[in-house]
């Protein structure tokens, strides 16, 4: 008896190691692959299936939202609002609309090709990194939105670009961020969703890893196979709060939901920040 039971461990044991070892493995595998990734949104928002995948976002949300926003901030006609990361210019386009002079700003050339063609005189957009202010000390309120954060794999970028938005406004300024709760997302994470989308079936695989929320895009179109990383930073309320901090933001504002809700970090879908800036820096 007492071989079999020395047998039966080792057994156990080795399969306990190999599984081990397996994980270990797998978790150097795709920490590497977010370091080897950590400009994926160059490549992948300059991409038409980028595009394609999320051409379906909700417009009438977004306008509700912008106007839910306004409402609150109250701003006067002649402030200046810069939307940081504008994709195609949706919401700058919006605002605009309501009687507002825009700047908008993205890193990708096609969507801002895409957006020029609805420039005016109180409208423009320009091509841009988020590390860099547009404009200092020029802008009554900036905002960034729809998770358009979070990308970078060293944190230092992440608070060069809150630093950044926080020059381009003047002191009183008001900047907005709107942002995934990363709690709830990481508590109803759906490893695994099928889309098709035309005549392409997008396979979406997601998982948290090394504080990343990292999603593997996978297609074939044309009898060619593609594979697209999307990784956005675990990024919490207070973590934000010591971003804000940092760039002289005094927080007056969270909100939870697109309607303006109280934030409740258990149950809200969203992390929306308004802050004032403070300095004249």
């Amino acid at each position: 008896m007492f071989f079999v039971a020395m047998l039966v461990y080792r057994l156990i044991h080795l399969h306990y190691c190999s599984a081990s070892q397996l994980y270990e493995q797998t978790l150097i595998t795709t920490v590497s692959m977010i370091k080897k990734n950590e400009n994926w949104f160059e490549e992948w928002f300059d991409s038409t299936y980028y595009h394609l995948l999320y051409k379906n976002r909700d417009e009438h949300e977004a306008e509700l939202f912008i106007s839910n926003l306004i409402a609150y901030l109250n701003p006067s006609k002649n402030e200046i609002f810069l939307d940081v990361a504008c994709g195609k210019g949706r919401h700058a386009i919006y605002m605009n609309k309501l009687g507002y002079k825009v700047d908008a700003f993205d890193l990708s050339d096609n969507s801002i090709a895409f957006a020029k063609k609805f420039e005016n005189k109180q409208l423009n957009f320009f091509v841009n990194d988020i590390r860099n202010s547009l404009k200092l000390n020029y802008y009554d309120v900036a905002f960034n939105l729809f998770t358009s954060f979070g990308y970078f794999v060293d944190d230092k970028d992440n608070q060069q670009a809150i630093d950044a938005i926080a020059k381009s406004l003047k002191k009183g300024g008001r900047f907005v961020l709107d942002f995934m709760n990363a709690k709830k997302v990481i508590k109803t994470l759906q490893p695994v969703e099928e889309k098709k989308i035309k005549h392409i079936n997008f396979l979406i695989e997601k998982k948290v890893v090394n504080n990343f929320i990292v999603k593997e895009i996978s297609f074939n179109d044309k009898g060619k196979d593609f594979k697209f990383i999307e990784q956005v930073k675990t990024i919490f309320h207070e973590d934000f709060l010591a971003y804000f901090e940092a760039a002289s933001l005094n927080i007056e504002a969270v909100f939870g939901d697109y309607n303006l809700n109280a934030f409740n970090e258990d149950t809200s879908d969203r992390l929306i920040l308004v802050a004032t800036k403070t300095n004249n820096t």
